[in-house]
């Protein structure tokens, strides 16, 4: 692949990749926040497999498909099967809505775009040292860890927070391929082995804290141990 196409290609998928990030923050509706982070995933393998079809790295082709297989189809069809459990026989709407976060949206968009602009600003010497395409475009990913770890200490509903730790790990991926051309195919594996099995666990909590106190908001939760 040449140069013109590959870093148009790669800064149209990183854009999409931080893109969905920042719009999680405006969206309420946990269904819209859980299609996004399949968007994410999709955008995620883009990046890998652009990065391995330049260097003609097949193991890197390799984890694009798994990514996108992953991060893009199966966590976020796990996620909404936990949100249909929640939901199952009750017709409560508060649960598949973030009702009350902590931070307002507008609030929320502007700590965003304040997090997008320290990520270019802590990546710029990194940068400097080797200003390839893919360097180039690391403080998109150093962005979406900030942005990831705001949604998981903002948002009060326990699935919302699942998504949060899921695009904390996106933007770390991320990260670990533009700085690096990506990391050993086993090492992808494991880690994404990790991920679905903590997802797996907090789908099981999640709906048996629901079950047991009829809610998955994290303050009611907390007034019921105090």
């Amino acid at each position: 692949m040449s140069q013109s196409p590959f870093t148009q290609l790669l800064d149209l998928a990183c854009g999409a990749f931080l893109l969905a990030a920042v719009v999680v923050l405006w969206r309420r509706e946990l269904t819209a926040i859980v299609r996004l982070f399949a968007l994410q995933g999709i955008a995620l393998a883009a990046i890998a497999l652009l990065l391995g079809l330049r260097e003609d790295r097949w193991n890197l082709i390799v984890v694009a498909a798994g990514i996108g297989a992953l991060r893009a189809a199966l966590l976020p069809y796990l996620i909404r099967r936990a949100l249909n459990a929640l939901v199952a026989g009750r017709g409560e709407s508060e649960e598949v809505r973030e009702t009350q976060p902590l931070v307002n949206v507008a609030a929320s968009l502007l700590t965003a775009a304040a997090l997008t602009l320290l990520a270019y600003a802590v990546a710029r010497p990194l940068v400097e040292l080797d200003p390839t395409p893919a360097t180039r475009a690391l403080p998109v990913g150093l962005a979406v860890v900030l942005i990831g770890f705001f949604v998981l200490v903002t948002r009060r509903r326990a699935l919302a927070q699942v998504v949060g730790f899921l695009l904390l790990d996106n933007g770390i991926t991320a990260t670990a391929f533009l700085a690096a051309s990506g990391v050993p195919l086993i090492v992808e594996l494991g880690v994404s082995f990790d991920v679905l099995l903590a997802v797996l666990v907090l789908q099981l909590l999640t709906v048996r804290v629901r079950e047991a106190f009829g809610t998955t908001d994290i303050d009611d939760l907390r007034e019921l141990h105090d």
